[in-house]
């Protein structure tokens, strides 16, 4: 084990580790009577057939000369099951201590509380307790050196958390189920009998006063349609029985969304409202669909291009009749003027008019021909 034999090592040699004060000498830790983890599934966190290897967890207790502790730490493998363990950890302890909440500083997430510590970094879960005579400095210490080694993993709690109504507030609260076949760990509800799994949904309950929220993502949409068929059955079997139901119910995306206990159908509908489905999909390999996005991006970006040489085209074509038509407009004015000033001289319409009738030799003999010989 070689993380244990680290955990040893440091405890024992680290100078001035932890102490009772800082008056007071400074304690050296080492373990007594470890052995693999048993607590945890005893108190219904852990699934009782769960084989967990010496290499993956262990529990025990470090013993100084003033103060004892009591450690268990546990490898799942996957950072949603990490945090899974935190949360219902957490929903225990926030049965006996209302004000606690989950919060980063411990590992990734966790909580403290007056008589436990427990936090989750990456795919390990850490809770430790019994710390009795250890100052809060020398505790925050040794929740050091049991996380300085553990890779942070995706460094984030699971996203369908921030799926919740309010979020900020949901990840203070929540509890969460990873891959789960039933939701007895989190709530009881005569309506959650139709929901089936067979592992492949993700569960989160976060309170918003009396009201209860439950969010549920089912892994492909098929399924997610098969089980609201079955819950909208269930809601009218329960109304017709007369038996408790949901207060309000709505599937939205891949998400059953569930409200029980608001104080009505207002409110429950409001908080349902909050809830917008969101799909990330990341290949963990090559993406098979690369060339059908490439090819949809060239259609796009040559569409667009055409689209705007058409626009241009078209304003240029309306600029330009427009340009002729005021010239146009402009000839045709300056000759319906010319026209007009010809008029203004002739009683002939404009054009010239002879009136050789009124030629004679008094009034201008110069102007008349003349016989020829």
């Amino acid at each position: 084990m070689r993380f244990l034999s680290k955990v040893i090592l440091l405890l024992v040699l680290m100078p001035g580790f932890v102490g009772t004060s800082r008056s007071q000498p400074l304690e050296k830790f080492e373990p007594t009577a470890l052995r693999p983890i048993s607590t945890l599934k005893k108190e219904g966190f852990l699934d009782p057939n769960l084989e967990i290897s010496k290499a993956d967890g262990f529990e025990g207790e470090f013993s100084g000369n003033h103060s004892k502790i009591y450690v268990e730490r546990i490898d799942l493998h996957q950072d949603s099951k990490a945090y899974e363990l935190l949360s219902l950890v957490f929903a225990a302890a926030k049965t006996k201590h209302p004000e606690l909440e989950l919060n980063p500083g411990y590992g990734t997430a966790g909580f403290a509380a007056e008589d436990e510590i427990a936090f989750f970094k990456g795919t390990q879960f850490i809770r430790i307790r019994n710390f009795k005579g250890v100052s809060p400095g020398s505790l925050e210490r040794l929740v050091q050196v049991f996380t300085d080694d553990i890779d942070k993993g995706e460094g984030d709690i699971p996203p369908l958390i921030k799926h919740l109504p309010s979020p900020e507030q949901a990840q203070k609260i929540a509890a969460y189920l990873n891959s789960f076949h039933n939701l007895d760990k989190l709530i009881q509800q005569p309506v959650l009998s139709a929901v089936e799994t067979d592992g492949n949904a993700d569960a989160a309950l976060a309170s918003y006063g009396p009201s209860k929220v439950l969010l549920i993502e089912f892994n492909t949409p098929q399924l997610a349609t098969d089980n609201d068929q079955r819950i909208i059955a269930r809601i009218h079997e329960l109304w017709n029985l007369g038996q408790p139901a949901p207060t309000a119910y709505r599937r939205v995306g891949n998400y059953s969304v569930f409200v029980f206990d608001a104080p009505d159908e207002a409110t429950a509908k409001q908080l349902i409202d909050q809830v917008k489905y969101e799909q990330v999909v990341q290949w963990l390999g090559e993406n098979p669909n690369i060339f059908k996005e490439a090819q949809k991006r060239y259609i796009d970006t040559t569409l667009g291009v055409l689209i705007a040489v058409l626009k241009a085209s078209g304003y240029a074509a309306i600029a330009c009749l427009g340009l002729g038509g005021l010239i146009g407009g402009l000839l045709f004015s300056y000759r319906r003027s010319q026209q007009r000033e010809a008029a203004a001289y002739s009683d002939a319409g404009g054009m010239l008019r002879l009136n050789l009738d009124e030629l004679t030799a008094e009034t201008d003999p110069a102007r008349l021909l003349r016989e020829r010989n």
